[in-house]
């Protein structure tokens, strides 16, 4: 938890960007405001490295607060004026006590409020060497009212900024941790405020709603309103939570795209978990042994698949066993299974019976065994290893009886860990499996990212269900409803505010004037 004066000092920075986005002078604002933070104005400029830590071509120093433009002038030698805003000029770049050049690089001026932060900021580009980055933030450390930025501080002024709301700064959150292309579209699609917008565009209605509620409760009785407005209150949180209700039946796409879809390989013992395991990854992750039971514990492995993340965990082969290790590592074995996305069933196709329907009865039956209820073919694939050691006559009985898809079977691959035959068949069934966990992420409207979403929205729907149960009852409680509404959306945003929805009362009826005239 942020301590209380960075809270306040964050709520008077955002008070102070509003006052001065709308002309007013910063001197007016400091004559006017008696109780400032100490050390708002004098003491709150930052920097830090915004590019990667590490040796690179190009390294980037940024700087950001009222100090910004001095910082530029002293380190940079441009005492006599600022540069264009936004142009990149190339200069040395000294260090203020020593005048010793640090490096030659770029620079760039963005004036508040057109930065990231909203705030006065410079950009240093300079080259990537430790020593070189080293120098340069020891220099600015040494100059008045700097201070190293906190972790996560320049995109926290930006929000307090009003620049980004919560989805969007979760989003850039994102696009920094991307390691898929699918990741990254979403990502980039929540940052550039689609997700954002939608919640925002539920919030104006919520508002007018709640508006239109207050606004009959405090001036109904004296004919200010007309009729009908809670009948038009009715419609429009009827249809909000008919919206917010499908965007909640999204299956979790969103978050598994984000997090990484959770596949389990498992089966008996000795079937070629782990060799299927080895053979995805193209490593030996996994120990592969002729001896039942090698695999005791959860082996986990991160792997890109068509573009999209998923997180491959080998587990213990399914058997009884007398050995205390050997019976936990089952026991976490089918835990996985349960919290699984996708199941993948490995079976040795050797010892499938030879009958007539008798593989098919076999499969059903291993089926039942490894995910311990009614099998959902939506979330599982058959995985029939080891084809290379069936015959030409086997091979031929085993494709014919499961050709056309056998009854209750999910889709069924005949692959060899070994010879790799058939695993590009496989992969292709896995990466369609995965797509439709996940979904487009730039088709239809934007989806969860975040458990924190899921559950305000849901206390969204349950407020809104108040208003509805009290409506006819206590107009006042189902006002409180659509308060609790409001609040728990503008929780995802991050904005919410009581003086809109005054706004919007007087706008819409115009109160004052109707007053007025009434006496």
């Amino acid at each position: 938890m942020l301590p209380l004066s960075s809270i306040y000092r964050g709520l008077w920075r955002t008070a102070v960007h509003k006052l001065r986005t709308r002309g007013i002078p910063l001197s007016r604002v400091l004559s006017t405001c008696d109780e400032a933070p100490s050390g708002l104005f004098d003491a709150d400029t930052i920097f830090a490295l915004s590019s990667g830590h590490g040796r690179c071509g190009v390294a980037v120093v940024r700087v950001s607060g009222p100090a910004a433009a001095s910082a530029l002038g002293c380190m940079a030698g441009l005492t006599c004026r600022l540069p264009p805003p936004r142009t990149a000029l190339l200069r040395s770049i000294t260090d203020p006590r020593s005048k010793e050049v640090l490096d030659r690089g770029l620079v760039l001026w963005f004036p508040a409020p057109h930065s990231f932060t909203g705030e006065d900021s410079v950009e240093f580009h300079i080259h990537g060497g430790a020593a070189v980055i080293t120098a340069v933030l020891q220099a600015l450390g040494h100059l008045s009212g700097m201070r190293p930025a906190e972790a996560g501080e320049f995109t926290r002024r930006a929000f307090q900024a009003g620049k980004l709301d919560l989805t969007e700064v979760e989003g850039l959150g994102d696009l920094i941790h991307a390691e898929t292309e699918a990741q990254r579209r979403q990502a980039l699609r929540q940052m550039s405020g689609d997700l954002g917008r939608l919640y925002q565009d539920w919030s104006n209605r919520l508002k007018r709603c709640l508006a239109h509620v207050e606004a009959f409760i405090d001036f109904s009785e004296d004919e200010l309103i007309e009729d009908g407005v809670l009948n038009q209150v009715d419609t429009s949180v009827n249809k909000l939570q008919a919206e917010m209700s499908q965007h909640l039946r999204d299956e979790r796409r969103g978050e598994r795209l984000r997090s990484g879809i959770q596949v389990v390989i498992a089966g008996d013992t000795n079937a070629g978990k782990s060799s299927l395991l080895n053979t995805l990854c193209q490593r030996p992750a996994a120990i592969v042994s002729p001896i039942a039971g090698t695999t005791r514990d959860v082996v986990e492995t991160a792997l890109d698949i068509g573009g999209f993340p998923v997180l491959l965990s080998d587990t213990a082969g399914l058997r009884d066993s007398a050995d205390v290790v050997e019976r936990e590592g089952v026991r976490r074995a089918r835990e996985r299974v349960e919290q699984a996305d996708l199941t993948l069933v490995v079976v040795d196709c050797v010892r499938l019976p030879s009958g007539e329907g008798g593989a098919v009865a076999s499969l059903q039956e291993h089926l039942r065994t490894v995910l311990q209820q009614r099998p959902n073919t939506d979330k599982c694939l058959l995985v029939l290893n080891k084809a290379d050691l069936l015959s030409e006559m086997q091979r031929r009985r085993l494709n014919e009886e499961l050709s056309g898809g056998a009854a209750g079977l999910p889709p069924v691959c005949l692959v060899s860990c070994q010879t790799h035959e058939g695993l590009a068949g496989f992969l292709t069934v896995l990466h369609s499996r995965v797509q439709t966990l996940c979904g487009d992420p730039l088709s239809g409207g934007p989806t969860l990212t975040q458990a924190r979403h899921r559950a305000h929205l849901q206390q969204c729907t349950a407020s809104l269900a108040q208003y509805q149960r009290y409506r006819d009852r206590d107009l006042a409680l189902a006002a409180e409803g659509v308060r609790l509404a409001l609040t728990s959306l503008g929780r995802i945003t991050g904005r919410v505010g009581a003086e809109e929805i005054l706004d919007i009362i007087f706008k819409d009826f115009c109160i004052g004037k109707k007053i007025s005239t009434y006496h």
